[in-house]
């Protein structure tokens, strides 16, 4: 497990100002780590998140037995931040009947007729489960932002569209969220901060590995010479809505075995926080039990 110290270098915080220049992309280390060579620390990284997945399978058994909370894990990245991949191992030791995964794409028809949250309303966990977003509504505050003609598609009334319109998004977010966190839905937020230069980098390996072919879109490398414009929206969206009751987490994630020792870390810390415990049996049921072991014995 990572320290409390570390942890906290990756946490916006609430209603402050940020640059995203001073998160790093590369890698976070504790006191212990620093005298470690890649090689070494790399290996110290995947011990981490080997531990990390053994906590977070017992944690979920919890959530699912006790059926009281729901966790809520939000990703959000440029393309190629290997959210995908973070989802696949983070998520390797945990029972698919207590985990489900909705990835977030360009919205049909009907999801435009409703409000911007509506979609990914239909998506929230149900108690005991843990749900995940690859991508979720705050592409409503980033790349509809950064590309503001898509906004036409939503048919929005012309007065809403003010001064004050993203705003006004950040603050329903908030408030969606708090009501979320009210009513036993916790919200954890992950941003995969990766180097314009890391992704550049995985593009070519998509173009020259057919099996990663399929991975690949030529809209994503026309996205990238709206990089410093994405920045600058992610930057104000953090600021906005990192908040109390569902804070961000910076990740760093030029190298993938660092951003998903983090997150596990992070998420699995989150849900053994909660402090559950398996169901109390009644005296009705122990009894049932009781019968039902002399029952079998007696076989």
């Amino acid at each position: 497990m990572f320290s409390k110290k570390v942890i906290k270098t990756l946490i916006v915080p609430p209603a402050k100002k940020i640059k995203l220049k001073s998160f790093s992309t590369d890698f976070v280390t504790g006191q212990e780590m620093r005298k470690l060579d890649k090689p070494a620390l790399q290996e110290k990284y995947k011990q981490i998140l080997q531990q990390d997945l053994q906590e977070l399978t017992k944690a979920q058994d919890l959530l699912y037995a006790s059926d009281t909370y729901a966790v809520l894990m939000i990703l959000q990245a440029m393309d190629a931040a290997g959210k995908d991949s973070t989802i696949k191992h983070v998520m390797s030791g945990v029972n698919p009947q207590g985990c489900q995964v909705f990835s977030f794409k360009q919205p049909s028809a009907e999801e435009l007729d409703h409000n911007f949250l509506w979609r990914t309303m239909k998506a929230l966990p149900e108690r005991g489960r843990i749900g995940i977003f690859n991508r979720s509504y705050y592409e409503e505050v980033l790349v509809v932002r950064v590309h503001p003609e898509w906004l036409v598609a939503q048919k929005l009334p012309a007065k809403k569209r003010k001064d004050s319109f993203w705003q006004d998004r950040f603050d329903d977010i908030n408030t969606f969220e708090r009501h979320l966190v009210r009513n036993g839905i916790i919200v954890v937020k992950f941003f995969l901060h990766v180097s314009k230069k890391e992704q550049k980098k995985r593009f070519m390996e998509r173009l020259d590995d057919k099996t990663k072919n399929w991975k690949f879109s030529a809209a994503d490398v026309g996205e990238r010479k709206y990089w410093d414009d994405y920045m600058a929206a992610y930057e104000e969206m953090l600021c906005a809505t990192s908040t109390p009751w569902a804070p961000w987490y910076v990740i760093p994630a030029d190298h993938k075995w660092i951003s998903r020792a983090l997150v596990a870390d992070v998420l699995a810390a989150t849900i053994s926080k909660l402090n559950q415990h398996y169901p109390i049996l009644t005296k009705q049921q122990k009894e049932d039990l009781r019968q039902a072991k002399k029952l079998l014995l007696a076989e």
